[in-house]
């Protein structure tokens, strides 16, 4: 009916069948940034936030999310994941925290979505950290910027 893989020729949603693909590792990168005001990550930087380390909690925060993303995104298939690794690093030219998460798995489904909602839940969790002193904060672009294997190949994105 519409060409898209999650609904059927009724116009039903369905989890796709991956059933008959082959395992193949997959890995996945996606990036995003929270921006702030300067004094704000001047806070995190010095590890001063009220609620704690900001970035160590982000981090964590980021690789629970990639283990739970079926449990949060409709027909997204649960995946054993390999490795979830979340690297965060403080902007002052920009006045952000830069985050890239990547994900792999050997499996018969990318982990695109598991590594997006790494980085999304990482941002969230540094806007809710700090929200008291800085509601001005904004997440933005984030974006896949690379996945491998699969039949579809390899994708990358600068």
């Amino acid at each position: 009916m519409s060409g898209l893989t999650h609904i059927d020729a009724a116009g039903n949603a369905r989890m796709v069948d991956v059933s008959g693909k082959d395992e193949t590792v997959r890995e996945a990168t996606a990036k995003g940034r929270v921006k702030m005001l300067a004094e704000t990550l001047a806070l995190i930087s010095s590890a001063r936030a009220p609620k704690g380390d900001v970035l160590a909690a982000a981090r964590l925060a980021g690789i629970m999310a990639a283990k739970k993303t079926s449990d949060l995104i409709p027909l997204c298939h649960p995946l054993a994941l390999s490795s979830v690794t979340l690297d965060l690093a403080l902007n002052d030219n920009e006045t952000c925290v830069d985050i890239a998460a990547t994900v792999r798995t050997t499996g018969r489904t990318g982990v695109e979505m598991e590594a997006l909602t790494a980085v999304s839940v990482a941002c969230l969790t540094i806007y809710d950290m700090v929200k008291a002193v800085d509601r001005g904060m904004r997440i933005e672009d984030i974006r896949l910027v690379a996945k491998s294997g699969g039949k579809s190949g390899d994708f990358r994105q600068a």
